[in-house]
């Protein structure tokens, strides 16, 4: 049975030790469990738990200010870019009519 390479570096030089797979290069542990709960854990959503993916559209939930203006709720969103980094709790983007691109939270969307 050939064993996975290292999740977190990439080295082939796994071992079982137990229930673990273990790497001696970077010391990192992992079960097949852990890493389907990391994988899990990492899938962006919006506000109803819709996976969110790049390119899509949403639907503004709630009226959001924006300096003197709002953006009401039912604004579209288009072409959803997740971002690789949060910015000040934002962690995507997308294009809204009339105020162009802008950083958004993913919990004040729902993906249509």
């Amino acid at each position: 049975m050939s064993l996975p390479n290292c999740p977190k570096c990439g080295e082939s030089y796994t071992y079982e030790d137990g229930h673990l797979y273990v790497c001696p290069m970077c010391f990192y542990e992992w079960t097949e469990e852990s890493l389907k709960a990391e994988e899990e854990a990492s899938i962006l959503r919006d506000s109803v738990g819709n996976e969110i993916y790049e390119g899509a559209d949403a639907t503004i939930i709630q009226d959001l200010k924006l300096g003197s203006d709002t953006i009401k709720r039912g604004a579209k969103v288009k072409g959803i870019q997740i971002l690789d980094k949060e910015v000040n709790g934002h962690d995507i983007q997308g294009k809204i009519d009339g105020f162009g691109n802008l950083l958004l939270k993913s919990s004040v969307i729902k993906v249509r």
